[in-house]
């Protein structure tokens, strides 16, 4: 089978519970029909990378519930014995916006079921931990929100909050664990947060180097890419020296990595180039505040995060002819909060 084929296959093959039941299974003329919108001459090797990638960043139902098993059972967090552990915990379900907490608590409490026996609507004692579940951390900023708001009302006066999470950018637990502690003095309450993830990506500035979102170490000599740039004046592009040691194995090689910046990063500008008024969060390697976009390349079951590059995810194929969704057909479509707003609205 030639080597294209497989690779489409391949790619279909890891993603295959992508949105199930919301969306038809993923096939290999589905990624086809997407690496046709990039250059004949970079769709092979940009599959090659995207291969490599998607199976260290994706994240089935099947190795969630199976990383949710190890977490149950991790002494470090549920000493010698986990069961007594987590029939004491006391697990939120305070998320504000979206349905990823209650949805991750489900599939949790099928693991501790089969662990430990126990039914996690019937878990809680006075005294005992409490236990913030989620997907992925990005900015941290819907963490906060719903956190700081339990630690302003229902929150005890002393207690410990573990926030577990299937993986975490570094920039975005460094900086929600110091806003946390600092409201929980606020609110004069003695309460310690412990973070949990069975992935960490880096992503600071400082550490660009080893960098594990795309952060590209190079600018491809595009005219509306430099006038986009230029634009930029509170926070310049800082280019990632390349060959940074990473601590994991995400990207096959250093070669391949860049292959895959650009060529995301270029879709991404032709993407903007779609609407007539793009949102200045609508950046090409994925939405945010500032620089060229997010980069993360984790994405799960569930959704495709929009901190995703936007050729990952942006478009509807069933969009009229003259809406900009019409223009790009995506690989991995994004449901957004309800599918109730709209498209640019921000999810960290």
């Amino acid at each position: 089978m030639p080597e294209r084929q497989d690779l489409l296959e391949s790619i279909a093959l890891t993603t295959a519970d992508y949105r199930a039941g919301d969306l038809p299974t993923p096939t290999a003329q589905h990624v086809d029909r997407w690496v046709c919108q990039f250059g004949a001459e970079v769709q092979l090797p940009l599959l090659r990378e995207l291969d490599h990638v998607i199976r260290q960043t994706y994240f089935s139902r099947a190795k969630v519930k199976c990383y949710f098993g190890r977490q149950i059972t991790l002494a470090e967090i549920s000493g010698n014995d986990p069961c007594d552990y987590w029939s004491s915990t006391n697990f939120l379900n305070i998320q504000q916006h979206g349905h990823s907490q209650a949805e991750i608590l489900k599939l949790f409490g099928e693991a501790l079921r089969t662990l430990c026996g126990l039914d996690i609507n019937q878990c809680g004692a006075d005294g005992g931990d409490f236990i913030y579940l989620d997907d992925v951390l990005f900015t941290g900023r819907r963490i906060f929100t719903d956190l700081s708001a339990w630690l302003a009302d229902a929150a005890p006066n002393q207690g410990k909050v573990l926030v577990l999470v299937l993986a975490a950018h570094r920039l975005g637990e460094w900086q929600i664990a110091q806003r946390l502690q600092d409201c929980a003095i606020a609110a004069g309450k003695n309460i310690e947060f412990d973070f949990w993830a069975v992935l960490r990506i880096e992503n600071r500035m400082i550490y660009r180097a080893a960098s594990e979102v795309l952060w590209p170490a190079a600018i491809p000599g595009d005219a509306a890419l430099q006038a986009y740039m230029a634009e930029e004046q509170q926070f310049p592009f800082a280019p990632r020296p390349p060959g940074g040691r990473l601590e994991h194995p995400i990207f096959s090689s250093e070669g391949g990595r860049q292959l895959l910046e650009r060529e995301l990063l270029l879709a991404g500008m032709r993407i903007r180039s779609f609407c007539q008024t793009p949102s200045r969060a609508l950046r090409p390697l994925g939405f945010s505040p500032f620089g060229l976009g997010f980069g993360s390349l984790i994405v799960t079951y569930r959704n495709c995060p929009n901190n995703v590059p936007l050729a990952l995810w942006w478009g509807d194929p069933e969009a009229g002819p003259n809406h900009p969704f019409s223009k790009w057909y995506p690989l991995l479509p994004r449901i957004t909060y309800e599918q109730h707003l709209g498209p640019n609205d921000l999810e960290f």
